[in-house]
């Protein structure tokens, strides 16, 4: 059981406070359109996009703590290097291509493209993808553990300070706590990672103390656990929260060497979670629960005052995305839902849908959080099934030569997640094991993928007569 001092606890109402201080201070103007209110006016210049670029790409903290105490540096050889390489091939080929558009969503240049059945398929598939449910568990989970209270009201506790400022300040109160959060992360990391190597030992004491699998980038997984994990990356193209800061990016070269420039600080941060996950397996060898990992080992080696700047960057790091997903899941609710099915709406009620759609986005979060806490372990599986419908065509969107036809392009965002999530529940029965390791995103991108090719060469065909 963890045990705080008052400087602990002081640092981490401190941290909490100045949070919110910030996303109330920074509220809308009285006279502010759609645009200033869902994405800062497009005016985010490379400072402020770099910033919350980094610090919402790690809500899964936790996560990180138990694939790198369970895996060693496998975890970064799947859960960083394929990201950056992804994260580098959007920002030369799309991220101009998506501010220029000068949309607001991913299912808005979906609609544009391959019409409406499509925009609104493509609004439900993400309106479950960027579900907060998971990063609300976990702050929740870490107030409990703190404050020693229930999950219910910890619940309550965490929407209310992940979500309340963004009614009032919008986009611009996720981008301001965000560079707040994303500085608070870095420290706190940093911290715990000099702490270790000053009080414990360096690379001879991991190196010594490590299973030889852990310090080998493919550890001893088979490669097919790999190579899901390298597809499961592709999620980057499809990601809303790329696409929202591309289009709320002053020009398409800020988009462009944003994304560039985080990819550097995504290494950076990856090397202080890994070196964090490592010393934790090295003197904690036995844990039965590695999801608390790293709290059990700042319990170990962190003394009163550095242990509360070290949960501070951990609730930057989860919350920095929550109040992220809250704010994309209510966009996706105004402008995907609401705004395009009611008839004769104005882009001036916009706001007013979003601030809907948060309270509803929250309430949705909590219960699931509430009612299935396992909802953590379901993030893969739902990503696994729902993305492989919708990352081709969004190239396809923005390269001409790629588009394919309103049919097809349904049939391929139908069949892809409908073929996924069948898979899931037959392998179940299937006798070879070498079938069984097929995972649901495989036939799901190889079914997309087929369709999408037969769609290029139809829609060239009748072109040429």
């Amino acid at each position: 059981m963890a045990s705080f001092s008052s400087a602990d606890i002081i640092i981490i109402i401190s941290f909490f406070a100045v949070l919110l201080l910030i996303g109330f201070f920074a509220k809308k103007d009285n006279n502010s359109s759609a645009a200033d209110y869902l994405l800062y006016g497009r005016k985010v210049g490379l400072f402020l996009f770099v910033m919350t670029n980094v610090s919402t790409w790690y809500g899964g903290i936790l996560g990180v703590g138990e694939f790198t105490y369970r895996y060693g540096l496998l975890s970064w050889f799947t859960q960083g290097l394929p990201y950056y390489i992804f994260a580098f091939i959007f920002a030369i080929f799309l991220a101009p291509k998506i501010r220029n558009a000068s949309l607001y969503t991913i299912p808005d240049k979906l609609e544009q493209v391959y019409g409406r059945q499509v925009g609104l398929a493509a609004s439900v598939i993400i309106f479950i993808l960027i579900s907060p449910a998971p990063y609300l568990l976990m702050v929740a989970n870490l107030i409990g553990l703190i404050f020693n209270i229930d999950l219910l009201p910890a619940l309550i506790i965490s929407v209310l300070l992940s979500g309340a400022y963004l009614l009032k300040g919008g986009y611009k109160s996720d981008l301001f706590t965000d560079v707040f959060q994303f500085f608070v992360m870095f420290i706190g990391f940093f911290v715990i990672v000099f702490i270790s190597f000053v009080q414990i030992g360096g690379t001879e004491y991991l190196s010594k103390n490590l299973p030889a699998e852990h310090l080998s980038f493919t550890s001893n997984v088979s490669p097919v656990y790999i190579i899901v994990w390298v597809l499961i990356a592709l999620w980057t193209f499809a990601d809303p929260g790329f696409h929202q800061r591309c289009y709320a990016a002053k020009t398409g070269s800020i988009a462009r060497w944003g994304i560039i420039i985080s990819i550097f600080f995504w290494a950076l941060f990856d090397l202080l979670t890994t070196t964090t996950g490592l010393f934790a397996k090295a003197v904690l060898p036995n844990l039965s629960n590695p999801v608390l990992s790293f709290p059990l080992f700042a319990e170990k080696v962190l003394g009163s005052g550095s242990k509360g700047l070290f949960y501070a960057a951990m609730f930057a790091t989860i919350i920095s995305t929550l109040n992220s997903f809250l704010f994309l899941s209510a966009t996706t609710f105004g402008r995907d839902f609401v705004f395009k099915l009611k008839k004769n709406s104005s882009e001036y009620l916009l706001p007013k849908y979003t601030r809907i759609g948060l309270m509803i986005s929250s309430l949705i979060a909590l219960l699931l959080a509430y009612f299935i806490p396992s909802v953590v372990s379901l993030w893969y599986l739902v990503g696994s099934i729902c993305i492989p419908g919708i990352i081709i065509l969004v190239f396809g969107a923005y390269y001409e030569k790629l588009t394919v036809s309103k049919v097809f392009a349904f049939i391929e965002l139908a069949g892809a997640v409908f073929i996924s999530l069948l898979w899931f529940f037959v392998r179940e029965y299937i006798q070879s094991n070498t079938l069984k390791e097929i995972e649901p995103m495989i036939l799901g991108l190889s079914f997309a993928f087929v369709v999408h090719i037969i769609g290029v060469i139809y829609k060239k065909k009748v072109s040429y007569g």
